[in-house]
């Protein structure tokens, strides 16, 4: 594989994961992950200079646009969105990593609280806190 197409798998898996965690860090390291595809791709740099422009603009992003994205998210949460204590509905699989519930017709990335404990689909559960954008949850109150 030649080294733009490594550069564009390590950003689009970077970005995938993302989803998964909601931190708002891998997204921007996917970000300087394409913009070295993209410099390794038409302008032909060297892997040193790849190397550079990731870092450069992992630093960037995660200095300029994570705070600002961050901000949102809290303004939004704190502007009445916010489903800690508020019951919801498994409609994927949740356990320790991962899953997804349904809070007021809205979905949520879910992760369980309880260590071991895995919730089905149809269970109802309670959003006991979030961590970033995801909502952790334990058996319904």
């Amino acid at each position: 594989m030649t080294e733009a197409v490594v550069w564009l798998i390590a950003g689009l898996v970077l970005i995938g994961v993302e989803v998964l965690t909601g931190t708002f860090v891998l997204v921007m390291l996917g970000g300087g992950a394409l913009a070295a595809a993209a410099a390794a791709g038409f302008v032909h740099t060297p892997l040193t200079i790849n190397v550079l422009i990731f870092a450069v603009v992992s630093v960037a992003l995660l200095a300029g646009a994570r705070p600002a994205l961050r901000r949102r998210m809290h303004v939004e949460l704190d502007s009445g969105h916010n489903p800690v204590g508020v019951s919801g509905l498994v409609v994927q699989r949740v356990d320790r990593d991962h899953g997804q519930i349904k809070i007021d017709g809205e979905l949520w990335s879910a992760r369980s609280m309880e260590i071991g404990r895995v919730f089905e689909p149809g269970e109802r559960v309670t959003v006991m806190q979030l961590s970033g954008v995801t909502a952790v949850v334990a058996s319904e109150l």
